[in-house]
């Protein structure tokens, strides 16, 4: 399951990226680099990127604990299932009925986060660069959701964060591509490319929904640990 892990969080990380340039995209432009020699700038930009995927790996840590509470509950089947359902009601809402719905708290974190944001930049510590990824990290996103949602469905805690370590790492190639072409990467050509997402995100949810049903198809949807190899009923 490691490598299925590993591959999953790098597949969806990848895709994401897609939407990452278009919502994190200023913030990775807007790192002070530019007195630096080009090969140090690049530094920059990896260690920057490297603190995402700590901050994701922690996460990963916290929901994979979560999620083998639940397994050993008894309830991970139905968790996954309400995981995939609860994204596709998101997208319906979002990307069909316009409907952006934004809990306060999300807010709230949002403008912590950001305020944190600015002190880090302001820091002179040799590790600000790598601070400031692993704070961005905590920047309240759609697409890190999914991943946590995916997470929470993996029966050992070390499979978690190894998927949402890989999810970080995958998102880090467009990020830096990003860096290096700066700002010829034009906000019109991110727009367009973003309009995958809710595809990647459709994608997701049936395969979280699939997966708690127990079909018995490999890889899709696998009978679960502790489960009886009985499906859900689809009627």
């Amino acid at each position: 399951m490691i490598a299925e892990a590993v591959t999953g969080g790098l597949v969806l990380g990848f895709f994401s990226s897609l939407h990452c340039i278009g919502m994190c995209g200023p913030l990775a432009l807007a790192l002070p680099v530019q007195h630096l020699p080009e090969w140090q700038q690049r530094l920059a930009a990896v260690t920057y990127n490297a603190g995402r995927v700590v901050t994701y790996a922690f996460f990963g840590l916290l929901f994979g604990l979560a999620g083998r509470s639940l397994h050993i509950a008894g309830l991970q089947q139905w968790l996954s299932i309400i995981s995939g359902s609860i994204i596709l009601l998101f997208i319906v809402n979002y990307y069909l009925l316009k409907k952006a719905v934004q809990p306060a708290w999300t807010l709230k974190l949002h403008a912590a986060v950001q305020q944190l944001m600015i002190r880090t930049l302001h820091t002179k510590h040799k590790g600000g660069y790598l601070l400031l990824g692993m704070v961005n990290g905590l920047l309240p996103c759609g697409m890190v959701y999914v991943a946590l949602a995916a997470a929470l469905n993996f029966h050992e805690v070390k499979e978690s964060v190894f998927f949402m370590s890989s999810f970080g790492a995958g998102t880090i190639p467009l990020m830096i591509l990003l860096n290096i072409l700066g700002s010829s990467f034009s906000f019109s050509v991110r727009s367009r490319i973003k309009k995958v997402v809710p595809y990647l995100m459709t994608v997701t949810a049936v395969l979280l929904i699939l997966r708690g049903m127990n079909l018995g198809i490999p890889f899709i949807s696998p009978v679960m640990a502790g489960e009886t190899a009985t499906a859900i009923p689809c009627h």
